[in-house]
């Protein structure tokens, strides 16, 4: 494929997003009161959203499949439950292929997937921090670090499962001017090069998965894009500005990801693609700020939400252990508004992530799980099990202690939650 049919994309991000001017000159020399004559500095040209990887190094797809054209309510319906691949891919603990096994987990092996499959997981997510495998001049993506995505990709496709594939921790820690190279970050001051750095990664991305895919494959926007490094990270507030500021330029990333993915043809023309409100938050998506892309290809948005709900039972530390009527209310309007708002109008919704931290309370966990799936099922919704591999607690700590397949032995550590979330799907 040729970096040529990209050119038409170009065009339209300078003009959508007013991100380019015309070169800089220099005006004519301006006559003083004395008769002599001084030149004007010349105009600084304003940086430019624009391809800069080098195609010659980039993958490129050369497969074939017929692409199924459902709609996404029942290709989400399809997906029924998913698993992620937690503190993988995802890792950022270097720029080499070590670097999926940086944050403790082993490396993904065919006979983890398989395994999966065969204990009824349907979807696989599988987040992929890109930047730290990204040249920092021209934005190009290692073809190693591909290519060791596009297999794992492949093995999941395989055994008949439906991929979730993002870009995951690539948002910049800090407000302040973001490095190019590194990311993005959802606020005004680094839109440009946030913008410059999503083209040329998904341009990338859909190079390297095209015609070679088929619905099977589903494209993710970002992960948790949020306001890291200030008091609204976590927490969205319609009244401050930077949260409505970051709303309103996450709308335009999203935008940039859906015509980048678009313009480059084939089965991406068509293909599913899941955007997220900041945070990955329900109250974030739901926020009035949150706008769903403008898309040519119809049918093919999803909504894209995370929910560790309620935060006390499924997430704090030591929070509480009981799952109660109260929490069991929470989530049900939680679920109700986000088929109000999006689903009754066309767009279902996948829960990325969910998961409750292990307690010690796995008979209440199992109560978690059964309402959590059955209230996803009652709307054709799917969730995906967070799984980032620590699941042994000490004492009363539990944080982040959301490890629930084994994956050396393709065994799960709590067989009764995975049998609720199965059995919760008929």
């Amino acid at each position: 494929m040729k970096l040529s049919r990209f050119i038409p994309l170009v065009v339209a991000a300078t003009l959508l997003f007013s991100c380019a001017s015309k070169p800089a000159e220099t005006k004519k020399p301006a006559s003083t009161s004395n008769g002599t004559t001084k030149t004007e500095p010349a105009v600084p040209e304003v940086p430019k959203v624009e391809l800069l990887f080098n195609e010659s190094a980039a993958v490129k797809d050369t497969g074939s499949k017929a692409f199924n054209c459902t709609s996404a309510k029942e290709t989400v319906n399809n997906m029924t439950v998913g698993w992620n691949l937690g503190n993988t891919m995802d890792a950022i603990g270097g720029s080499s292929l070590y670097s999926e096994t940086a944050w403790g987990q082993p490396k993904t092996t065919k006979a983890m997937i398989d395994g999966l499959a065969a204990s009824g997981i349907k979807t696989i997510r599988i987040p992929v921090s890109w930047a730290a495998h990204m040249d920092k001049k021209n934005y190009t993506v290692k073809a190693d670090w591909m290519n060791r995505v596009k297999e794992i990709v492949d093995w999941a496709i395989e055994d008949d499962m439906y991929v979730i594939l993002n870009c995951h921790h690539d948002n910049y820690g800090t407000p302040n001017k973001l490095p190019a190279g590194f990311g993005y970050y959802p606020n005004s001051k680094n839109k440009i090069e946030s913008e410059r750095w999503l083209l040329n990664l998904w341009t990338q991305i859909s190079l390297a998965f095209n015609n070679g895919y088929d619905e099977h494959l589903i494209f993710e926007t970002m992960n948790e894009p949020r306001l890291c490094g200030t008091g609204h990270e976590w927490w969205f507030d319609a009244n401050a500005e930077e949260c409505r500021d970051a709303a309103n330029v996450l709308n335009e990333y999203n935008q940039l990801v859906v015509d980048t993915i678009r313009a480059s043809g084939g089965n991406n023309e068509k293909r599913f693609i899941m955007c997220p409100g900041l945070q990955a938050s329900p109250d974030s998506a739901l926020a009035s700020a949150f706008k769903m892309p403008t898309d040519n290809a119809p049918d093919k948005l999803i909504v894209s939400v995370h929910m560790y709900s309620p935060y006390t039972f499924a997430m704090q530390s030591p929070g509480e252990k009981t799952f109660t009527s109260r929490h069991q209310a929470e989530l049900a309007k939680t679920f109700k508004n986000l088929d109000t708002k999006f689903i009754q109008a066309g767009y279902p919704v996948v829960v990325g992530e969910m998961g409750a931290v292990n307690k010690k309370n796995t008979e209440e966990r199992v109560k978690w799980f059964d309402c959590f799936i059955r209230q996803t099922r009652k709307y054709g919704m799917t969730a995906c099990l967070w799984d980032n591999g620590a699941w042994e607690v000490s004492g009363d700590d539990y944080n982040e202690k959301f490890g629930f397949y084994n994956r050396n032995t393709q065994t799960w550590y709590f067989p009764e939650l995975i049998e609720a979330m199965i059995e919760a799907t008929k």
